[in-house]
């Protein structure tokens, strides 16, 4: 499976966890190590994301979900 650079970017310098949802589009959660409040995830395959900052242990929990569900690999075309 061939994927854009929008569904598997690099990874940002804030990367804690990288999930792949079932296209393998690219699912990340962000955040920093020394304050695990402040995670976040975003989905390059559809775009959902996390709304609030949350703890890692819960941040993790729904972008794997996410990532189990998710079946969006966006392409930009032109």
């Amino acid at each position: 499976m061939k994927l854009s650079p929008n569904t598997n970017p690099p990874e940002p310098d804030n990367l804690l966890i990288r999930f792949h949802n079932q296209t393998g589009a690219a699912v990340d959660v962000t955040g920093r190590n020394e304050s695990s409040m402040y995670c976040r995830w975003y989905c390059h395959g559809c775009g959902q994301h996390s709304h609030d900052g949350d703890y890692v242990k819960y941040t993790r929990r729904q972008a794997n979900d996410h990532a189990a569900a998710c079946r969006a690999s966006y392409h930009r075309l032109g």
